[in-house]
């Protein structure tokens, strides 16, 4: 879990801690909530969902130069498999 600090105008703070309150909840639990409603909705977005699209062809693109950078100075990489080799006992 992570930590974060944010700023809120007096006003704001306010609002908050008198909506938590009436809610019964507290007010971490209440931005817990507006948070991931608020994400469930950018996710649900067509335009964040093209540019997630695109971010990923960009990611794409980027980890392939890199495998060619790689491959140019240290040669193709093999593939690798796993192999189990049978233990033999002495007994």
């Amino acid at each position: 879990m992570k930590t974060l600090a944010i700023r809120l105008e007096d006003e704001q703070h306010a609002r908050l801690t008198i909506l938590a309150k009436l809610a019964g909840t507290s007010v971490t639990d209440t931005i817990r909530d507006a948070i991931e409603a608020h994400l469930k909705n950018l996710a649900a977005n067509p335009e964040i969902s093209a540019k997630a699209d695109e971010l990923t062809a960009e990611i794409n693109r980027e980890a392939e130069e890199q495998r060619t950078a790689i491959a140019a100075l240290f040669g193709t990489p093999k593939a690798t498999t796993t192999t189990s080799r049978s233990r033999q006992t002495k007994g």
